[in-house]
């Protein structure tokens, strides 16, 4: 499967978040050796009453139990938005190989707005980004999504 394929599954996501109520993020979780989709999750945040609960988050948390092992080296990760400086935090510590995103977040972004956590001296791992995969697609969807919040 492609960038844009494995993207597509993310979306699918993010339209269950969107009709759950929750901003629409999807990430799954891929090994590109075998093309299997190791885990996949959507924001939770509002029904799960936990500020933590990002896509990101529970998909890695997942994929941890999945192989029970606390890193996910080798592995993949493809997410409808721009990780924020939490998640973006999380892929590093769990040596996420290559971040895969849609839309850029420049009011939330931590990878390439913002504090752009994998330039930080800091930062321990840095995974292979890009950006812009799908955008339009995965940035309709949330502009659509905040649309409906302002016209209530």
């Amino acid at each position: 499967m492609s960038n844009e394929d494995y993207m597509h599954q993310a979306l699918i996501l993010a339209k269950q978040a969107f009709t759950a109520d929750e901003v629409p993020v999807g990430c799954i979780i891929v090994n590109p050796s075998s093309g299997e989709i190791i885990s996949s999750a959507y924001n939770l945040s509002q029904h799960g009453g936990d500020a933590t609960a990002h896509a990101e988050i529970l998909a890695i948390q997942s994929a941890c139990r999945k192989l029970n092992q606390n890193r996910l080296r080798d592995l993949d990760m493809y997410v409808t938005l721009e990780p924020c400086t939490m998640c973006a935090a999380a892929i590093s510590f769990a040596r996420i190989r290559c971040l895969f995103f849609g839309a850029y977040d420049a009011k939330g972004g931590g990878v390439v707005n913002g504090i752009r956590f994998y330039e930080q001296p800091t930062c321990h791992h840095r995974p292979q980004v890009t950006g812009g995969i799908l955008e339009q697609e995965c940035s309709a969807l949330l502009k659509d999504f905040f649309k409906t919040k302002r016209n209530l």
